[in-house]
């Protein structure tokens, strides 16, 4: 028996470090890691100790003979993975061991005295970073953040029906109450305090801010009423506290979803899933009712491109085709569609995501009339839209497509095409990017301030691709400690513990 990575993998590589046989892939030290969409057991190699499954974070790996049947797939595509692969031999020594937890340098002294550091943000981001001080150095950390609760992405952008993706909090949790940490929840650097008051008391400042705004389409009626971004939408259904229980009405039959990432099909499942099995997750109560006495049965996916360039991952198509009760609909309006997914066609890629749809019904739907009885979601490739369509409200969605122009009739259109990073207070900001200009982490003009996670890269990458973009900064950041770069704080920590208390929002705020 082998065991097999599933759908869930957020690919921090802690499997990795665990494994004794070097049969996962591809690791940290690896050109293609933080490249593929997830990674990968070896059947070939695995010798079944099952170390990995008890060190992953987020519960996505299982024995391969008792994956449920929407699992299945999983064991071939970790076998897949190493057919056209080559990999280098773990070498000899009974004292080696390659693949150990990703190694980045450290040169803080051992006599270095504990930088007092505080971490902007309590997402995987921010929660990497404070794990890679307090686990390779002596530093003190505040923790800081604007929403009265933790977590970040993992609270409130994963689904609540991937509750094993959200058990990743459980790890990062255990740093909250950490003897050299003090968290302030209900703090708003840039209102509640300034960028400059916290840089005053500490020796450093991390910023993990994320990317808390939407890519816009940029199109006639995009700020109708109906119109919604997916951002919100997910929240919505979170419990986010930014996020009025009555902001979202599901009045409409069908539903538009611009957009073809992970993030529309998680908002189309949630839109079409049972009631029931969702009460079963922690979705916000508000969120639940207004599911059960809402009237969506079909949700349409727009991408502008082919299948073969869809931008979901292979991990979550598979998962929506198994979704009892929902049909999976590929609209054959265009004849660029169906050879990406024909298997008799040569040029067809069998390994590609369009390889995925192949078996799954293609029809030509009618987009004037009302919805097909039962639940469905359709995915309509090669269209564009250019156009919310409506007076008062969103009435449909105008399309351009091969054969010409299109409307879409809804009354509910979620713009599910990216996020985008806000200028931070106090800070440059790259508006072209979204981001704030680094080197390494470190900001550019700016001693002694350093960004990690989304606002540092761009919104790209799961949960995992933040531990390594945490490991970069907090190397860079040690690195001009030993040199003498940072800036000396003009106010002790302590100071600002006793400012973060008064000024929290609420004086309940929680701190500790």
């Amino acid at each position: 028996m082998t065991y097999a990575i599933t759908q869930t993998c957020c690919s921090d590589a802690t499997c990795v470090a665990v494994c004794p046989v070097n049969c996962i892939h591809p690791t940290p030290q690896e050109r293609a890691f933080g490249s593929t969409e997830m990674l990968h057991i070896d059947p070939a190699t695995c010798i079944d100790c099952g170390a990995c499954a008890d060190a992953c974070p987020v519960d996505a790996i299982f024995p391969v003979d008792s994956l449920p049947v929407a699992q299945q797939e999983y064991a071939t595509i970790n076998a897949a993975y190493y057919a056209d692969q080559t990999l280098e031999p773990a070498p000899d020594g009974p004292n080696f061991h390659a693949w150990d937890e990703p190694v980045f340098p450290r040169v803080l002294p051992s006599d270095f005295a504990p930088l007092k550091v505080a971490v902007v943000g309590t997402g995987p981001a921010g929660m990497y970073a404070v794990q890679d001080l307090l686990l390779h150095t002596s530093a003190e950390v505040t923790l800081i953040d604007r929403l009265p609760v933790t977590g970040g992405l993992v609270r409130f952008g994963v689904a609540p029906d991937h509750p094993a993706t959200r058990k990743v909090g459980d790890t990062f949790a255990r740093f909250h109450t950490h003897p050299r940490v003090r968290m302030h929840l209900g703090l708003d650097v840039g209102a509640d305090v300034t960028a400059q008051e916290l840089a005053a008391h500490h020796d450093a400042v991390i910023y993990a801010v994320g990317a808390s705004a939407d890519r816009t389409l940029a199109v006639p009626g995009e700020e109708l009423p109906g119109s919604i971004s997916a951002r919100d939408f997910v929240a919505w259904y979170n419990g986010h506290p930014d996020a009025a229980p009555d902001a979202i009405d599901l009045s409409s039959e069908r539903v538009v979803v611009v957009g073809n990432g992970n993030v529309a099909l998680d908002v189309a499942r949630i839109l079409l899933a049972d009631p029931d099995s969702l009460a079963r997750t922690d979705i916000a109560d508000h969120a639940l009712q207004a599911l059960r006495a809402g009237k969506v049965r079909e949700v349409v996916l727009l991408g502008r491109r082919g299948p073969e360039d869809a931008a979901y991952t292979k991990s979550e198509l598979l998962a929506l085709k198994h979704v009892p009760g929902l049909e999976l609909v590929v609209d054959d309006h265009d004849p660029r569609t169906a050879p990406a997914i024909d298997e008799t066609d040569p040029k067809a890629d069998p390994k590609g995501r369009a390889a995925l749809l192949r078996g799954v019904t293609r029809d030509r739907i009618d987009w004037a009339q009302a919805p097909a009885p039962g639940r469905r979601i359709v995915l309509r490739f090669h269209s564009a839209p250019v156009e919310m369509v409506g007076e008062e409200a969103v009435q449909g969605v105008r399309v351009v497509e091969a054969s010409g122009e299109r409307t879409i009739r809804t009354d509910m259109v979620l713009r599910a095409i990216g996020y985008r990073g806000v200028p931070v207070a106090g800070l440059p900001f790259d508006e072209t990017t979204g981001t704030v200009p680094h080197e390494g982490g470190r900001v550019a003009g700016r001693p002694g301030t350093y960004v990690v996670g989304w606002i540092k890269r761009g919104p790209s990458g799961g949960i995992g691709a933040n531990r390594t973009c945490a490991a970069e900064t907090v190397t860079t950041l040690l690195a001009d400690a030993v040199a003498g770069a940072l800036p000396a704080p003009g106010r002790a920590q302590k100071a600002f513990h006793r400012l973060a208390r008064r000024r929290a929002r609420g004086s309940s705020a929680p701190s500790r």
